[in-house]
């Protein structure tokens, strides 16, 4: 299944002061609006997780339809 991410919380409570304070790094503004294949939930989660590194507070997303044709 296809899905988009529409809205994303990561867990950064345990991130050094330095990297959340530096400007061109939101792990958020790299994740929301890619699409992400996965088989559920779940799994999208963790795909996410191993990409980033940082565990997930919240996610919100869409299903993209796949077109057969």
């Amino acid at each position: 299944m296809l899905f988009q991410i529409t809205e994303i919380e990561f867990d950064l409570d345990d991130a050094i002061p330095e990297f959340l304070e530096h400007p061109f790094i939101n792990p958020n503004d790299e994740i929301i609006g890619q699409i992400w294949e996965a088989d559920d939930q779940d799994d999208l989660v963790e795909e996410i997780t191993c990409a980033t590194g940082w565990c997930i507070k919240s996610i919100n997303y869409r299903h993209i339809l796949e077109d057969n044709d």
